[in-house]
């Protein structure tokens, strides 16, 4: 059934997007690297190939993140970001530097902190287009409105709004 939900999005995300586009992803971990969303990664991964091609990957983790998921995280193509400070003020560090750099088109948070809708509003203030992955409960619906696409990662039924696909 999972598999399903998947192809449907990307489907989505091809119809989306006339050209190839240049991604970078940035992963809020302490967020939603955790139990109850069982979020994976690589299925990220895939989701976003089909919109463009990702060429950075990184998920921002706190000091007690263990060796154990630092490697998981490598293990699945991404970067991992170990931060002794805040992990969102690293994250939109990093953010801003990506809505700056002229080698990325696209910004893809996966986060459900409406912390961020600021960095999304720049990014596209800025010419970015914005993607934001997310999961339920919690997943802020004004960082859902305020990117050009919103994922919904653990979703069972369908919304009307043309910018949220759900997997």
């Amino acid at each position: 059934m999972k598999s399903s939900r998947i192809q449907k999005i990307k489907e989505l995300l091809k119809k989306k997007s006339t050209q190839r586009k240049r991604i970078g992803v940035l992963v809020d971990g302490p967020n939603m690297l955790r139990k109850e969303f069982n979020t994976n990664l690589r299925e990220i991964r895939e989701i976003l190939s089909e919109y463009g091609d990702i060429k950075i990957a990184k998920v921002f983790l706190n000091q007690y993140a263990t060796d154990k998921l630092v490697e998981a995280i490598e293990n699945q193509g991404f970067e991992p970001i170990v931060t002794s400070g805040d992990v969102d003020v690293r994250m939109a560090v990093e953010a801003m530097e990506l809505i700056y750099n002229d080698a990325i088109d696209v910004l893809a948070l996966v986060t459900r902190d409406a912390d961020f809708k600021a960095v999304l509003m720049k990014a596209m203030e800025m010419g970015k287009e914005t993607i934001i992955v997310g999961a339920e409960p919690g997943f802020s619906t004004a960082l859902k409105n305020a990117a050009d696409i919103a994922i919904v990662l653990n979703e069972e039924e369908s919304r009307d709004s043309e910018n949220i696909i759900e997997v």
